[in-house]
Protein backbone atom coordinates (compact mmCIF):
# COMPACT_ATOMS: atom_id res chain seq x y z
CA UNK A 1 0.00 0.00 0.00
CA UNK A 2 1.60 3.73 -1.02
CA UNK A 3 1.37 6.01 1.60
CA UNK A 4 3.23 9.07 1.27
CA UNK A 5 3.99 11.42 4.63
CA UNK A 6 4.33 14.76 4.64
CA UNK A 7 6.51 15.07 7.33
CA UNK A 8 4.95 17.30 9.34
CA UNK A 9 4.31 17.25 12.71
CA UNK A 10 4.26 13.75 14.50
CA UNK A 11 4.10 10.64 12.78
CA UNK A 12 0.75 9.34 13.90
CA UNK A 13 -0.74 12.42 12.37
CA UNK A 14 1.20 12.36 8.97
CA UNK A 15 -0.01 9.35 9.18
CA UNK A 16 -3.85 10.45 9.56
CA UNK A 17 -3.58 12.59 6.82
CA UNK A 18 -2.18 10.34 4.73
CA UNK A 19 -5.08 7.63 5.18
CA UNK A 20 -7.28 10.39 5.04
CA UNK A 21 -6.10 11.60 1.41
CA UNK A 22 -6.21 8.23 0.02
CA UNK A 23 -9.76 7.60 1.33
CA UNK A 24 -11.01 10.90 0.00
CA UNK A 25 -9.50 10.87 -3.16
CA UNK A 26 -11.14 7.39 -3.84
CA UNK A 27 -7.48 5.39 -4.08
CA UNK A 28 -9.12 3.33 -1.05
CA UNK A 29 -12.66 2.40 -2.17
CA UNK A 30 -15.66 2.18 0.76
CA UNK A 31 -15.78 -1.91 2.21
CA UNK A 32 -12.01 -1.94 1.48
CA UNK A 33 -9.82 -3.47 3.94
CA UNK A 34 -6.91 -2.01 5.77
CA UNK A 35 -3.44 -3.81 5.87
CA UNK A 36 -2.87 -5.22 9.59
CA UNK A 37 -1.00 -2.64 11.83
CA UNK A 38 1.78 -5.00 12.01
CA UNK A 39 2.43 -5.27 8.74
CA UNK A 40 1.37 -0.94 8.05
CA UNK A 41 4.26 -0.26 10.33
CA UNK A 42 6.88 -2.58 8.79
CA UNK A 43 6.25 -1.06 5.46
CA UNK A 44 6.59 2.51 6.63
CA UNK A 45 8.83 1.50 9.17
CA UNK A 46 6.78 2.90 12.37
CA UNK A 47 5.95 1.56 15.27
CA UNK A 48 2.74 -0.43 15.69
CA UNK A 49 2.11 2.26 18.43
CA UNK A 50 1.77 4.65 16.18
CA UNK A 51 -0.49 2.56 13.26
CA UNK A 52 -2.50 1.84 16.18
CA UNK A 53 -2.68 5.47 17.32
CA UNK A 54 -4.11 6.47 13.64
CA UNK A 55 -6.49 3.63 13.19
CA UNK A 56 -8.09 4.65 16.62
CA UNK A 57 -8.51 8.38 15.29
CA UNK A 58 -10.01 7.49 11.95
CA UNK A 59 -12.17 5.43 13.36
CA UNK A 60 -13.29 7.89 16.01
CA UNK A 61 -13.81 10.60 13.19
CA UNK A 62 -15.89 7.70 11.01
CA UNK A 63 -13.26 7.24 8.54
CA UNK A 64 -12.66 3.12 9.06
CA UNK A 65 -14.57 0.41 10.72
CA UNK A 66 -13.49 -2.51 12.49
CA UNK A 67 -15.39 -5.72 12.20
CA UNK A 68 -13.90 -8.33 15.01
CA UNK A 69 -11.78 -10.99 13.95
CA UNK A 70 -11.68 -9.42 10.32
CA UNK A 71 -9.98 -5.74 11.04
CA UNK A 72 -10.36 -2.43 9.73
CA UNK A 73 -12.43 -1.37 6.81
CA UNK A 74 -12.92 1.97 5.13
CA UNK A 75 -16.52 3.05 6.01
CA UNK A 76 -19.43 3.39 3.33
CA UNK A 77 -18.97 7.48 3.02
CA UNK A 78 -20.61 9.48 0.03
CA UNK A 79 -17.03 10.99 -0.55
CA UNK A 80 -16.50 12.42 -3.97
CA UNK A 81 -12.98 12.40 -5.35
CA UNK A 82 -11.36 15.87 -4.14
CA UNK A 83 -10.61 19.07 -6.43
CA UNK A 84 -6.86 20.19 -7.12
CA UNK A 85 -7.71 23.49 -5.07
CA UNK A 86 -5.04 25.32 -7.64
CA UNK A 87 -7.77 24.67 -10.47
CA UNK A 88 -10.78 25.01 -8.43
CA UNK A 89 -12.90 27.91 -9.62
CA UNK A 90 -13.34 30.34 -6.75
CA UNK A 91 -16.50 32.97 -6.45
CA UNK A 92 -16.10 36.43 -7.24
CA UNK A 93 -14.33 38.32 -4.40
CA UNK A 94 -16.32 41.61 -2.95
CA UNK A 95 -15.83 44.45 -4.22
CA UNK A 96 -13.50 45.87 -1.69
CA UNK A 97 -11.15 42.60 -2.26
CA UNK A 98 -11.34 43.51 -5.80
CA UNK A 99 -10.40 47.15 -5.18
CA UNK A 100 -7.54 46.19 -2.69
CA UNK A 101 -6.35 43.75 -5.41
CA UNK A 102 -5.42 46.48 -7.01
CA UNK A 103 -3.83 49.07 -4.85
CA UNK A 104 0.17 48.20 -5.42
CA UNK A 105 2.07 47.97 -2.68
CA UNK A 106 4.63 50.99 -2.71
CA UNK A 107 5.70 50.62 0.90
CA UNK A 108 9.38 51.95 0.17
CA UNK A 109 10.19 49.75 3.38
CA UNK A 110 10.65 47.06 1.07
CA UNK A 111 13.56 48.18 -0.66
CA UNK A 112 17.48 49.11 0.54
CA UNK A 113 16.75 46.63 3.48
CA UNK A 114 20.24 45.12 3.26
CA UNK A 115 22.68 48.29 2.40
CA UNK A 116 24.57 49.91 4.66
CA UNK A 117 23.58 53.26 4.99
CA UNK A 118 19.36 53.00 4.68
CA UNK A 119 17.79 56.95 4.09
CA UNK A 120 14.48 55.87 4.49
CA UNK A 121 12.25 58.61 6.01
CA UNK A 122 9.72 56.11 8.06
CA UNK A 123 12.60 54.43 10.09
CA UNK A 124 12.27 56.33 13.63
CA UNK A 125 15.21 56.71 15.66
CA UNK A 126 16.15 53.99 18.25
CA UNK A 127 16.29 55.06 21.70
CA UNK A 128 19.31 52.47 23.44
CA UNK A 129 17.21 52.87 26.97
CA UNK A 130 14.05 52.31 26.08
CA UNK A 131 14.35 48.65 26.03
CA UNK A 132 15.08 48.38 29.70
CA UNK A 133 12.18 51.23 30.61
CA UNK A 134 9.84 49.75 28.23
CA UNK A 135 10.80 46.25 29.72
CA UNK A 136 10.42 47.36 33.11
CA UNK A 137 6.53 49.23 32.19
CA UNK A 138 5.66 45.97 30.87
CA UNK A 139 6.52 43.92 33.63
CA UNK A 140 4.75 45.71 35.77
CA UNK A 141 1.84 46.43 33.71
CA UNK A 142 1.60 42.26 33.78
CA UNK A 143 1.71 42.33 37.71
CA UNK A 144 -1.07 45.05 38.07
CA UNK A 145 -3.55 45.30 35.06
CA UNK A 146 -6.93 43.56 35.79
CA UNK A 147 -6.53 40.82 32.77
CA UNK A 148 -10.20 40.79 32.32
CA UNK A 149 -10.49 44.28 31.31
CA UNK A 150 -11.03 45.19 27.35
CA UNK A 151 -13.05 47.59 26.43
CA UNK A 152 -13.09 48.47 22.83
CA UNK A 153 -12.29 52.37 23.50
CA UNK A 154 -9.22 51.74 24.80
CA UNK A 155 -7.80 51.62 28.66
CA UNK A 156 -9.18 54.60 30.69
CA UNK A 157 -5.86 55.58 32.11
CA UNK A 158 -3.97 55.35 28.70
CA UNK A 159 -7.20 57.82 27.43
CA UNK A 160 -6.75 59.94 30.08
CA UNK A 161 -2.62 60.59 29.96
CA UNK A 162 -3.11 61.58 26.07
CA UNK A 163 -5.43 63.70 26.88
CA UNK A 164 -3.05 65.73 29.40
CA UNK A 165 -0.09 65.23 26.86
CA UNK A 166 -2.29 66.79 24.40
CA UNK A 167 -3.39 69.57 26.54
CA UNK A 168 0.72 70.11 27.04
CA UNK A 169 1.67 69.53 23.97
CA UNK A 170 -0.70 70.61 21.03
CA UNK A 171 -3.17 72.50 22.50
CA UNK A 172 -6.20 70.56 22.57
CA UNK A 173 -8.53 70.59 24.73
CA UNK A 174 -10.20 66.94 24.94
CA UNK A 175 -11.95 64.36 27.66
CA UNK A 176 -10.70 60.73 27.70
CA UNK A 177 -14.38 60.18 26.56
CA UNK A 178 -13.50 61.78 23.29
CA UNK A 179 -10.23 59.41 23.13
CA UNK A 180 -10.12 56.29 20.99
CA UNK A 181 -7.21 53.90 21.32
CA UNK A 182 -6.62 52.28 18.03
CA UNK A 183 -3.90 50.11 16.96
CA UNK A 184 -1.77 52.79 15.07
CA UNK A 185 -2.47 55.49 12.94
CA UNK A 186 -3.36 52.78 9.72
CA UNK A 187 -6.09 51.36 11.85
CA UNK A 188 -7.78 54.94 12.56
CA UNK A 189 -7.65 55.36 8.57
CA UNK A 190 -9.45 52.24 8.28
CA UNK A 191 -12.12 52.97 10.75
CA UNK A 192 -12.37 56.66 9.28
CA UNK A 193 -13.50 55.04 6.01
CA UNK A 194 -15.76 52.25 7.60
CA UNK A 195 -17.41 55.19 9.67
CA UNK A 196 -17.61 57.79 7.39
CA UNK A 197 -17.42 56.84 3.82
CA UNK A 198 -19.63 54.59 1.43
CA UNK A 199 -18.74 53.78 -1.91
CA UNK A 200 -18.44 56.81 -4.60
CA UNK A 201 -18.06 59.23 -1.78
CA UNK A 202 -15.49 62.06 -2.40
CA UNK A 203 -12.15 62.13 -0.13
CA UNK A 204 -9.69 65.11 -0.93
CA UNK A 205 -5.93 64.22 0.00
CA UNK A 206 -2.63 66.24 -0.61
CA UNK A 207 -0.55 65.60 -3.32
CA UNK A 208 2.21 64.18 -2.39
CA UNK A 209 0.06 62.29 0.45
CA UNK A 210 0.59 59.46 2.61
CA UNK A 211 0.46 56.71 0.30
CA UNK A 212 -1.05 54.21 3.19
CA UNK A 213 -3.79 56.78 3.90
CA UNK A 214 -4.55 56.95 0.01
CA UNK A 215 -4.43 53.51 -0.19
CA UNK A 216 -7.26 52.69 2.61
CA UNK A 217 -9.46 54.97 1.23
CA UNK A 218 -9.25 53.73 -2.30
CA UNK A 219 -9.70 50.23 -1.07
CA UNK A 220 -13.30 51.16 0.14
CA UNK A 221 -14.24 52.72 -2.67
CA UNK A 222 -13.92 56.73 -2.23
CA UNK A 223 -13.40 58.72 -5.53
CA UNK A 224 -10.23 60.52 -4.50
CA UNK A 225 -9.78 64.01 -4.93
CA UNK A 226 -6.09 65.18 -5.07
CA UNK A 227 -5.43 68.86 -3.89
CA UNK A 228 -1.86 70.30 -4.80
CA UNK A 229 0.40 71.82 -1.67
CA UNK A 230 2.99 74.22 -1.87
CA UNK A 231 5.06 75.98 0.72
CA UNK A 232 2.28 76.69 3.22
CA UNK A 233 0.37 73.34 3.12
CA UNK A 234 -2.59 72.31 1.26
CA UNK A 235 -3.70 75.30 -1.20
CA UNK A 236 -7.27 75.51 0.23
CA UNK A 237 -8.06 77.88 -2.81
CA UNK A 238 -8.07 74.62 -5.10
CA UNK A 239 -10.54 72.41 -3.05
CA UNK A 240 -13.34 71.26 -5.01
CA UNK A 241 -16.77 73.33 -5.06
CA UNK A 242 -18.85 70.71 -4.38
CA UNK A 243 -18.89 69.01 -0.81
CA UNK A 244 -16.45 66.03 -0.50
CA UNK A 245 -16.84 63.52 2.38
CA UNK A 246 -13.78 64.01 4.46
CA UNK A 247 -10.60 65.66 3.92
CA UNK A 248 -7.38 64.24 5.02
CA UNK A 249 -4.28 66.84 5.73
CA UNK A 250 -1.19 66.57 7.87
CA UNK A 251 -1.38 70.45 8.77
CA UNK A 252 1.90 70.40 11.68
CA UNK A 253 4.21 68.55 8.88
CA UNK A 254 3.33 67.63 5.41
CA UNK A 255 4.09 64.73 4.06
CA UNK A 256 6.81 64.65 2.13
CA UNK A 257 6.81 67.97 1.04
CA UNK A 258 7.55 69.22 4.71
CA UNK A 259 5.68 72.25 4.71
CA UNK A 260 3.69 73.66 7.48
CA UNK A 261 0.02 74.43 6.85
CA UNK A 262 -0.19 78.53 7.39
CA UNK A 263 -2.33 80.06 10.33
CA UNK A 264 -4.81 82.02 7.31
CA UNK A 265 -5.04 78.31 5.40
CA UNK A 266 -6.54 76.13 8.82
CA UNK A 267 -8.99 78.77 9.12
CA UNK A 268 -9.92 78.79 5.26
CA UNK A 269 -9.86 75.09 6.00
CA UNK A 270 -12.04 75.42 8.93
CA UNK A 271 -14.72 77.58 7.00
CA UNK A 272 -14.78 75.33 4.28
CA UNK A 273 -15.57 72.00 6.22
CA UNK A 274 -18.54 74.24 8.25
CA UNK A 275 -20.19 75.55 4.81
CA UNK A 276 -20.19 72.15 3.04
CA UNK A 277 -20.99 69.99 6.15
CA UNK A 278 -17.26 67.69 5.57
CA UNK A 279 -15.08 66.22 8.36
CA UNK A 280 -11.61 66.64 8.13
CA UNK A 281 -8.73 63.96 9.21
CA UNK A 282 -5.80 65.71 11.04
CA UNK A 283 -3.13 62.92 10.65
CA UNK A 284 -0.30 64.38 12.84
CA UNK A 285 2.57 61.71 12.34
CA UNK A 286 5.31 63.03 13.60
CA UNK A 287 4.17 66.49 15.07
CA UNK A 288 6.36 66.51 18.15
CA UNK A 289 9.68 66.90 16.47
CA UNK A 290 10.30 70.49 15.51
CA UNK A 291 13.60 71.72 16.55
CA UNK A 292 12.91 75.59 16.74
CA UNK A 293 10.79 75.55 19.70
CA UNK A 294 7.20 74.51 21.29
CA UNK A 295 6.09 72.40 18.90
CA UNK A 296 2.65 73.75 16.82
CA UNK A 297 -0.47 73.66 18.25
CA UNK A 298 -2.92 71.60 16.74
CA UNK A 299 -5.84 72.01 13.71
CA UNK A 300 -8.18 70.63 16.17
CA UNK A 301 -6.91 73.11 18.46
CA UNK A 302 -8.58 75.92 16.34
CA UNK A 303 -11.67 73.37 15.73
CA UNK A 304 -15.02 75.20 17.07
CA UNK A 305 -17.34 73.31 15.05
CA UNK A 306 -16.33 69.51 15.78
CA UNK A 307 -15.33 68.99 12.33
CA UNK A 308 -11.64 67.69 13.16
CA UNK A 309 -10.76 64.00 13.88
CA UNK A 310 -7.38 63.96 15.08
CA UNK A 311 -4.99 61.08 14.17
CA UNK A 312 -1.69 60.44 17.03
CA UNK A 313 0.62 57.53 17.04
CA UNK A 314 3.01 56.17 19.24
CA UNK A 315 4.83 54.59 16.44
CA UNK A 316 7.44 57.20 15.60
CA UNK A 317 7.40 58.47 19.18
CA UNK A 318 8.42 54.85 20.63
CA UNK A 319 8.89 52.33 18.36
CA UNK A 320 7.31 51.20 15.10
CA UNK A 321 6.37 47.95 16.20
CA UNK A 322 3.95 49.11 19.39
CA UNK A 323 1.04 49.71 17.06
CA UNK A 324 -0.49 51.94 19.57
CA UNK A 325 -1.93 54.99 18.44
CA UNK A 326 -5.11 57.05 19.43
CA UNK A 327 -8.27 59.29 17.64
CA UNK A 328 -9.84 62.23 19.13
CA UNK A 329 -13.83 62.26 18.33
CA UNK A 330 -16.12 64.97 17.77
CA UNK A 331 -18.67 63.82 20.03
CA UNK A 332 -21.26 63.53 16.78
CA UNK A 333 -19.37 60.55 15.69
CA UNK A 334 -18.09 59.06 18.96
CA UNK A 335 -20.25 56.14 19.48
CA UNK A 336 -19.91 55.04 15.66
CA UNK A 337 -15.99 54.83 15.57
CA UNK A 338 -16.05 52.77 19.24
CA UNK A 339 -18.99 50.68 17.21
CA UNK A 340 -16.04 49.94 14.44
CA UNK A 341 -13.58 49.57 16.66
CA UNK A 342 -15.46 46.80 18.73
CA UNK A 343 -16.30 44.76 15.20
CA UNK A 344 -12.82 45.43 13.98
CA UNK A 345 -10.96 43.90 16.63
CA UNK A 346 -12.66 44.26 20.14
CA UNK A 347 -9.86 46.49 21.71
CA UNK A 348 -5.96 47.05 21.65
CA UNK A 349 -3.62 44.59 23.73
CA UNK A 350 -4.39 45.76 27.69
CA UNK A 351 -1.01 44.81 28.88
CA UNK A 352 0.83 46.95 26.34
CA UNK A 353 -1.59 50.14 26.98
CA UNK A 354 -0.86 49.70 30.94
CA UNK A 355 2.71 49.80 30.70
CA UNK A 356 2.44 52.88 28.14
CA UNK A 357 -0.20 54.82 30.71
CA UNK A 358 1.86 54.43 32.98
CA UNK A 359 5.34 55.49 31.51
CA UNK A 360 3.55 58.73 30.27
CA UNK A 361 2.56 59.35 34.00
CA UNK A 362 5.76 58.60 35.76
CA UNK A 363 7.41 61.29 33.18
CA UNK A 364 9.39 58.33 31.37
CA UNK A 365 7.67 59.45 28.32
CA UNK A 366 8.29 63.04 27.81
CA UNK A 367 12.22 62.13 28.68
CA UNK A 368 12.60 59.74 25.89
CA UNK A 369 10.79 62.49 23.90
CA UNK A 370 13.81 65.42 24.85
CA UNK A 371 16.54 62.71 24.84
CA UNK A 372 14.89 61.78 21.21
CA UNK A 373 14.62 65.20 19.73
CA UNK A 374 17.51 66.33 20.98
CA UNK A 375 19.92 63.47 18.87
CA UNK A 376 17.67 64.12 15.78
CA UNK A 377 18.55 67.44 16.24
CA UNK A 378 22.06 66.36 16.06
CA UNK A 379 21.02 63.69 12.82
CA UNK A 380 19.46 66.22 11.24
CA UNK A 381 22.35 68.96 11.43
CA UNK A 382 24.71 66.13 10.94
CA UNK A 383 23.14 65.27 7.27
CA UNK A 384 22.36 68.69 5.99
CA UNK A 385 26.20 70.05 6.72
CA UNK A 386 27.21 66.44 5.10
CA UNK A 387 24.77 68.16 1.66
CA UNK A 388 26.31 70.73 1.59
CA UNK A 389 30.14 69.88 2.13
CA UNK A 390 29.83 66.60 -0.80
CA UNK A 391 27.07 67.93 -2.90
CA UNK A 392 27.20 71.62 -2.66
CA UNK A 393 25.80 73.10 -5.89
CA UNK A 394 24.16 70.30 -6.92
CA UNK A 395 21.55 69.71 -4.29
CA UNK A 396 19.26 72.04 -3.10
CA UNK A 397 17.63 71.53 0.43
CA UNK A 398 14.34 72.59 1.72
CA UNK A 399 15.21 73.36 5.20
CA UNK A 400 12.15 72.78 7.61
CA UNK A 401 13.21 72.44 11.01
CA UNK A 402 10.78 69.37 11.77
CA UNK A 403 10.51 65.71 11.78
CA UNK A 404 12.60 63.27 10.61
CA UNK A 405 13.35 63.86 6.75
CA UNK A 406 14.76 66.41 4.39
CA UNK A 407 13.71 66.91 1.32
CA UNK A 408 16.47 67.31 -1.35
CA UNK A 409 15.89 68.54 -4.84
CA UNK A 410 19.11 67.37 -7.51
CA UNK A 411 19.95 69.91 -9.95
CA UNK A 412 20.70 68.93 -13.45
CA UNK A 413 18.38 65.58 -12.82
CA UNK A 414 14.98 64.46 -14.26
CA UNK A 415 13.35 61.59 -13.25
CA UNK A 416 15.13 58.85 -15.32
CA UNK A 417 18.58 59.71 -14.40
CA UNK A 418 17.43 60.34 -10.60
CA UNK A 419 16.57 56.42 -11.15
CA UNK A 420 19.89 55.88 -12.37
CA UNK A 421 21.33 57.69 -9.34
CA UNK A 422 19.19 55.26 -6.91
CA UNK A 423 20.53 52.38 -8.35
CA UNK A 424 24.20 53.53 -8.46
CA UNK A 425 24.48 54.59 -4.87
CA UNK A 426 22.60 50.91 -3.93
CA UNK A 427 25.48 49.10 -5.55
CA UNK A 428 27.72 51.33 -3.53
CA UNK A 429 25.59 49.91 -0.58
CA UNK A 430 23.48 53.72 -0.39
CA UNK A 431 19.88 53.56 0.27
CA UNK A 432 18.14 56.79 -1.54
CA UNK A 433 13.99 57.34 -2.18
CA UNK A 434 13.16 59.64 -5.15
CA UNK A 435 10.05 61.84 -4.80
CA UNK A 436 8.75 60.51 -7.11
CA UNK A 437 7.40 57.37 -5.56
CA UNK A 438 5.41 58.99 -3.03
CA UNK A 439 3.25 61.72 -5.46
CA UNK A 440 0.73 60.86 -7.46
CA UNK A 441 1.45 64.17 -10.27
CA UNK A 442 5.04 63.72 -11.46
CA UNK A 443 6.75 66.67 -9.64
CA UNK A 444 8.51 69.19 -12.29
CA UNK A 445 11.40 68.58 -10.63
CA UNK A 446 13.29 65.37 -9.84
CA UNK A 447 14.50 65.10 -5.79
CA UNK A 448 15.23 62.98 -3.03
CA UNK A 449 13.58 61.76 0.48
CA UNK A 450 16.16 61.64 3.00
CA UNK A 451 15.79 60.24 6.60
CA UNK A 452 18.18 60.80 9.53
CA UNK A 453 16.21 59.00 11.85
CA UNK A 454 17.82 55.18 12.00
CA UNK A 455 21.24 56.24 11.27
CA UNK A 456 23.80 57.72 13.89
CA UNK A 457 25.86 61.15 12.99
CA UNK A 458 28.85 59.73 12.07
CA UNK A 459 27.47 57.08 10.16
CA UNK A 460 25.55 59.86 8.52
CA UNK A 461 28.67 61.88 7.83
CA UNK A 462 29.90 58.69 5.62
CA UNK A 463 26.92 58.21 3.80
CA UNK A 464 27.00 62.00 2.44
CA UNK A 465 30.60 61.27 1.59
CA UNK A 466 29.43 58.42 -0.40
CA UNK A 467 26.23 60.48 -1.77
CA UNK A 468 29.05 62.65 -3.19
CA UNK A 469 30.71 60.09 -4.38
CA UNK A 470 28.12 59.31 -6.30
CA UNK A 471 26.95 61.91 -7.79
CA UNK A 472 30.69 62.72 -8.94
CA UNK A 473 30.36 59.14 -10.98
CA UNK A 474 27.14 60.11 -11.87
CA UNK A 475 28.65 63.13 -13.68
CA UNK A 476 31.88 60.99 -15.15
CA UNK A 477 29.78 58.78 -16.67
CA UNK A 478 27.87 61.40 -18.33
CA UNK A 479 31.24 63.28 -19.25
CA UNK A 480 32.54 60.07 -20.42
CA UNK A 481 29.19 58.86 -22.45
CA UNK A 482 29.33 62.65 -24.27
Amino acid sequence: MFLELDGHGPRYAQLIRALKSAILEGRMAAGSRLPPTRELALQLELSRTTVLAAYEQLRAEGYIEGRVGSGSFVADLPVAPLPDPRRAEFCTPSRYVQRARMQRDIRPTRQHYDVRFNLLSTNPLINPTLVNHWSRELARAATHTALEENSSQGLHALRQQVCDYLARRRGIRASPEDVLITNGAQQAFSLTARVLLDEGDTVVMEDPDYFSAYQAFAAHGARLCLVRTDADGLVCSALPDGSPRLVCVTPSHQFPGCSVLSLSRRLELLRYAAARSCWILEDDYDGEFRYDGQPLAALRSLDGGGRVIYVGSFSKMLFTSLRLGYMVLPAALREDFITAKYLSDLCCPVIEQAALAHFMESGGFERHLRRVRKELMARRKALIEGLRRHADGRVEIVDTPAGMHVVAWLNGYDHARTDALVAHARSRGLGLYPMAHYVHTPPPRAGLLLGYGRLTTSALQEAMQLFGQCLDEMDAGVAAAS
